[in-house]
């Protein structure tokens, strides 16, 4: 095997209709819904940053899933589709037939209204992942950078790690009542930046604190380095084109957007 071979692995997509077991309020922007029901036999999620689909009641209070039709996955014609947005999940448990999501709480949206309000016996649909992509365990050290919506990947990322591994964790939070306990058994420096009424598009504290961290990291003789990146779209191509320029691999970063701007759910990677 060559070094540093990350890969990605594909899935079987199925969509599943799951009901709310328990909810727990983690931070004041940050919501933990335990997810479960006969349906999640079988779920699998092979990477830290896997995402998904999750699917909210209509406004008729109805979950309408996709069928696979001759032009891909298709709604039934004349249906009202339930809204859909992608997440991590945070943690698994086969035995006990638990899936773990944290939402974001950012006050609009169906994702975010319906996670607020959610109580046990709650329903939601989920499909997926499709797909993993498990980076390579070799890498000397790891830098995980996010906002908010890339913690539930950072925490469970920390939580895989073995001792024998080395992390910086560089989290942008709203302010310092977001902040998270974080585990690991890995050697971890875990850097907390709070914006303090700045909009999450507009802040610069993740790209300046990445900036400062690659800087080291080039200077360094400990080894190769493994970027991971998760905030808004605009900010992650930044931060992606910055280690560019700094003549870090590309086989060496993954930025995604885990969200933008402008409201619409795409991500970029």
């Amino acid at each position: 095997m060559s070094k540093h071979e990350s890969r990605r692995v594909m899935h079987e997509v199925r969509m599943r209709q799951l009901e709310v077991l328990h909810v727990e309020r983690l931070t004041p922007h940050m919501q933990r819904i335990v997810l479960g029901g006969a349906q999640l036999e079988g779920f699998f999620s092979g990477a830290p940053d896997d995402h998904v689909k999750l699917f909210f009641p209509n406004d008729a209070g109805e979950l309408v899933f996709p069928k696979r039709g001759p032009n891909g996955l298709e709604y039934p014609p004349g249906a009202d589709p339930s809204p859909m947005r992608d997440y991590t999940p945070r943690h698994h448990d086969a035995a006990r037939g638990e899936l773990t999501i944290d939402f974001v709480l950012h006050g609009d949206g169906p994702a975010s209204a319906w996670a607020e309000a959610a109580k046990a016996g709650a329903v939601i649909g989920a499909g997926g992942p499709r797909g993993s992509f498990v980076v390579a365990d070799d890498f000397d050290h790891y830098v995980l950078v996010a906002d908010e919506t890339g913690l539930p990947a950072i925490g469970r990322w920390l939580e895989q790690m073995p001792a024998s591994m080395s992390a910086t964790v560089l989290a942008e939070v709203p302010d310092a009542s977001d902040r998270q306990l974080l585990f690991t058994d890995a050697q971890c420096d875990v850097q907390w930046f709070e914006r303090d009424g700045v909009e999450g598009a507009a802040s610069s504290l993740l790209e300046d604190a990445l900036r400062r961290v690659a800087a080291l990291q080039r200077l360094s003789t400990k080894g190769d380095t493994f970027y991971w990146i998760a905030a808004e779209s605009r900010r992650a191509r930044n931060m992606r084109l910055m280690l560019a320029e700094r003549d870090v691999p590309k086989e060496w970063v993954r930025a995604t957007g885990y969200w933008k701007a402008d409201g619409t759910d795409d991500e970029d990677e």
